[in-house]
């Protein structure tokens, strides 16, 4: 885990003190600073929307989001947090509220991707996989209901296709994904109608780093359309939930 000096306190991008136009919607990515959760923020931000930007240690990368939503007319205030910590996540909701006082949008796209076997995967590796990508999302959604209710605003968790197939090689990730598209499910009825909850199951978008030549190809090939998913795909989906377009 990184420091978050600034980006606990503040950020320069953010400008506390321009005010916020009252018709501008707020929306708050968390793991906004990389891959499909930057995508996110950048769409959003070009809607229109002012952001929080979480990270947890991408910091350069939530810092370029802010600058690009400056450019844009729009505000991001970037907010370092360890989402594994039941404290952090509630700080992280109770920052966007006192930072913009209204939420219109909450996306989970935060999440951990450790391979490991389900034979061999230790309670300690488990459990924070479980902290990061179902336990948070729950925290945010928790923290966060009155201003989304107030807002009639929406909830969008991006869950993957983890959440409906067994992956063997990621087990941990595979139940948490699977047990947030439950928890989407239970959030959508309890928070109905002033509160729309929704889940993305992206296909392959954005490879991990790691993956050779071989390994891209035998996931293309298992891609109805013959190519690997874009992080603009999401980002229509985002949108498209949230009404943004």
């Amino acid at each position: 885990m990184t420091g978050g000096s600034a980006e606990r306190g503040g950020n320069a991008s953010a400008r506390p003190g321009r005010p916020n136009h009252p018709a501008r919607p707020v929306a708050l990515v968390t793991g906004g600073g990389v891959r499909v959760g930057r995508a996110i923020a950048l769409g959003l931000a070009e809607d229109g929307y002012d952001l929080v930007v979480h990270y947890h240690t991408s910091a350069a990368g939530a810092r370029e989001v802010a600058e690009a939503a400056d450019q844009l007319g729009t505000r991001a205030h970037p907010v370092q947090a360890d989402l594994s910590q039941e404290h952090e996540a509630v700080r992280l909701a109770r920052t966007t509220a006192e930072h913009f006082g209204r939420l219109d949008l909450l996306v989970n796209s935060a999440s951990t991707f450790a391979a490991d076997d389900l034979l061999a995967v230790t309670a300690d590796k488990w459990d924070a996989v479980m902290a990061v990508n179902l336990r948070a999302p729950f925290l945010l959604v928790r923290e966060t209901a009155k201003l989304l209710t107030a807002s009639r605003g929406s909830v969008v968790n991006i869950v993957d296709l983890a959440a409906l197939q067994p992956w063997t090689g990621h087990p941990a990730h595979s139940v948490s994904k699977a047990a947030l598209l439950h928890l989407t499910r239970v959030a959508a009825r309890r928070l109905a109608p002033e509160v729309r909850v929704n889940a993305i199951a992206p296909g392959a978008v954005l490879v991990p780093a790691h993956f050779s030549e071989a390994d891209i190809e035998r996931v293309r090939a298992r891609v109805p359309l013959g190519r690997i998913g874009d992080p603009a795909d999401v980002v229509g989906a985002v949108r498209f939930l949230a009404g943004a377009g």
